[in-house]
């Protein structure tokens, strides 16, 4: 009887750690394959003579049969490069290729406009366009159909609205816009995957929000915040190179907040180098409008939209050491209040004085303006209610004025623009457009020779007769009985 010891059924360790073998490489690595075959195929070429027609057609490789994809040989720099070059309107187009060239072009994005904010949220924002430095938020934080049918527009934002909600408090309600929370999380997000952030978009952010994007994005340099508070501007406070700054307080319509001289004390404290800043809807009096005159030195440029300033707010902009230039928006008044002359310190930087669409009905606080801005070299009043002669009369004491535009001013008559441009010996510039109290035969031979000195003269007082004057022979905007009488014989017409 023998018996024999049976071998043990076990697999070798050593099997499962030895390399794959090349036909698993060929097969995973398409460049290496392809490679091999086009040299097989340059090799066989000399042969190529003395093999059957079956044999030969089965070797007659060729680069465009190997190689499904021409530009995968290129590296990412290279094909970057290239993709730059193509315009804006292939860019859809060329994200349709390939998932290379959909994430090569993720990467030309510099800018976005989003609108789901889950695309945010989920992180997909950001690994798709990992170099973005301009990214606006504000319609994607809002919370309103997209088919309802209902779209309101605004100078400042634009949304569809509910047609079952009630337009005076549509924008009021908590559910009409994200949380805090939810912009919060949102702005986490942006600030830890785009660090290289220039220009930012955002409405009801909340101080922690903004505090996280100061610490990620250093390199941050304009910011437009919609529906901020005093308490929202401490994160703002935290931003040093911003340089650009768009404040959105007070919306008729849509929402409501309040930005007082505390929330402007902290912003003068904390963003010292801004160079353009906006208040849109803002409140505010002369402390907080001299603490940013005074800590902001690098100030050029301050626009008021609509705002609620106290009266005697005014005055402070006489701190300005670098103000250049000040523009009004939608004002319903400048001041409330006036003050003597001996009581004004002219702004000797401030070089341009812009007005468009306000309400210049109180003199004294317009005759205080212009005593502030004796230095002043151009001048612009566009669609302004209430400037008739009277007041324009007050802008004779800007003797310095080189460029003057009057654009939709219905109550200023020739009289008075011509009392007011005799005083500006250095008027170099003239635009008159849409003022149908400015008549061509009311102008006086002393107003014509200004004219002829002008450098830069645009008269268009009244579109109406220039258009009049320009159809004048064409036959156009007559009554159509003008070439069809009534006394015409209708059946002495061919074929009548």
């Amino acid at each position: 009887m023998s018996c024999s010891a049976e071998k043990p059924n076990f697999r070798s360790p050593l099997k499962e750690l030895q390399s794959p073998s090349w036909t698993d490489v060929w097969l995973k690595n398409k460049k290496a394959l392809n490679h091999v075959l086009f040299n097989m195929h340059l090799h066989s070429r000399s042969n190529k003579q003395t093999l059957s027609p079956q044999l030969r057609k089965s070797l007659d490789f060729t680069l465009h049969s190997l190689v499904s994809d021409p530009t995968s040989t290129l590296s990412d720099e290279i094909l970057l490069c290239i993709l730059s070059k193509l315009p804006n309107s292939q860019r859809n187009s060329n994200s349709l290729v390939s998932k290379r060239w959909l994430n090569l072009q993720g990467r030309l994005v510099r800018s976005i406009k989003v609108l789901d904010w889950d695309f945010l949220l989920s992180g997909r924002l950001v690994i798709r366009f990992p170099n973005l430095i301009h990214v606006d938020l504000v319609n994607g934080s809002l919370i309103s159909p997209q088919n309802s049918g209902i779209f309101c527009s605004h100078k400042l934002l634009s949304c569809h609205l509910d047609c079952n909600a009630d337009p005076k408090d549509w924008f009021f309600k908590e559910r009409s816009v994200l949380s805090s929370d939810e912009i919060d999380k949102g702005l986490r997000i942006l600030a830890s995957g785009c660090p290289n952030l220039r220009r930012l978009l955002v409405v009801n952010a909340s101080e922690l929000g903004l505090l996280s994007v100061a610490e990620e994005c250093p390199t941050l340099q304009v910011l437009e915040l919609h529906r901020c508070n005093d308490q929202v501007l401490r994160g703002i406070a935290a931003c040093q190179n911003l340089q650009i700054l768009r404040l959105i307080g007070n919306v008729d319509g849509f929402y409501k907040s309040s930005v007082t001289d505390i929330g402007l004390t902290i912003l003068a404290q904390g963003c010292k180098r801004l160079v353009k800043l906006e208040l849109s809807g803002c409140e505010g009096s002369y402390e907080g409008v001299k603490a940013i005159a005074q800590c902001c030195q690098m100030l050029e440029e301050l626009i008021l939209r609509d705002h609620r300033m106290e009266g005697g707010w005014l005055s402070a902009l006489s701190y300005c050491e670098n103000l250049k230039t000040l523009r009004f928006l939608s004002c319903k008044s400048i001041d409330h209040c006036g003050w003597f002359d001996e009581d004004v310190v002219s702004c000797r930087t401030l070089e341009r004085l812009h007005f468009e669409k306000c309400q210049l009905r109180n003199k004294e606080s317009l005759r205080t303006l212009f005593l502030l801005c004796q230095e002043v070299r151009e001048v612009i009043f566009q669609n302004c209610w209430g400037l008739d002669n009277e007041m324009f009369s007050l802008s004779s004491g800007l003797r310095k004025v080189k460029s003057l535009c009057l654009e939709s001013c219905s109550l200023l008559t020739t009289e008075g623009l011509e009392s007011a441009l005799i005083s500006c010996k250095e008027i170099q510039s003239l635009k008159v457009i849409s003022c149908s109290n400015i008549k061509d035969s009311e102008i006086s031979p002393a107003l014509s020779a200004l004219f002829s000195t002008l450098i830069d003269f645009q008269w268009r007082p009244d579109t109406k007769s220039l258009l009049s004057a320009g159809l004048a022979g064409t036959g156009m905007r007559k009554r159509g009985n003008r070439y069809f009488k009534k006394t015409c014989d209708w059946k002495s017409l061919p074929g009548a």
